[in-house]
């Protein structure tokens, strides 16, 4: 598929994927709360980064590590470290899928 760009010179476009896969949909529902939660509170601190946004963005990731939504990660590479009442810098289950990993090496 070529694009045209200013001048007349015309180049293709190449999509790429996501660079952490998909992002399935969550389809029941599963972690609607927390996402309405976060909405909101982008809302009401019109869209800053705000650490009470963080901690609520936290959650709904975490909803969505949890109801296999999404990849477990570590917290730390999302962004999502040393927030109010952080007590655990990974994700619960980040250890268990590295070890899983480890474990098919053998």
């Amino acid at each position: 598929m070529a694009s045209g760009a200013p001048g007349g010179n015309f180049r293709s476009w190449t999509p790429t994927p996501p660079e952490r896969g998909s992002f399935p949909l969550d389809h029941l529902g599963e972690c609607k709360q927390q996402m309405m939660d976060y909405l909101k509170c982008m809302k009401f601190t019109e869209n800053k980064n705000a650490p009470n946004c963080r901690a609520l963005a936290k959650k709904y990731l975490g909803c969505r590590m949890d109801n296999q939504l999404m990849e477990n990660s570590d917290w730390d590479l999302l962004g999502l470290v040393n927030l109010p009442g952080d007590t655990t810098t990974y994700h619960p289950n980040f250890n268990k899928k590295e070890e899983e990993k480890n474990e098919g090496k053998d």
